[in-house]
């Protein structure tokens, strides 16, 4: 599946922010859906992750209350919507498919495919 992350941009913290992931090439549906994120200088860090019906999500505590994922199934695309924003945000944000959760919801290894990534800046 090819993944196309969007929305980044430079917002001012307390601002709100929402992603998109289109995926194509091979069934949505399939696919537990994930968002992480690159800081400069840091490791690649999970975010968030919605599982195949959107019955569940997932999030570390670092963004629980001011994220929020969801999927549409219909235009095959996953969305994280972000709220109050923090300069500690600020990132490079990636989406990911996986088409199991086994391994872990929130580890790297889980997601299969992965997007090119979209800038998220936070700064006054």
């Amino acid at each position: 599946v090819q993944l196309q992350a969007s929305g980044g941009g430079l917002v001012q913290p307390g601002d709100s922010l929402r992603l998109s992931c289109a995926a194509s090439g091979r069934a949505f549906t399939n696919y537990a859906m994930g968002w992480f994120r690159q800081a400069p200088g840091k490791e690649r860090e999970f975010v968030a992750t919605v599982s195949w019906t959107g019955a569940s999500t997932y999030y570390p505590d670092s963004v629980k209350g001011r994220f929020t994922i969801s999927r549409d199934n219909a235009r095959n695309t996953v969305y994280l919507q972000m709220n109050s924003l923090k300069p500690e945000d600020t990132a490079v944000y990636y989406c990911a498919a996986a088409s199991s959760w086994n391994r872990g919801r929130d580890l790297e290894s889980t997601y299969e495919y992965w997007g090119q990534g979209t800038q998220v800046t936070v700064s006054s």
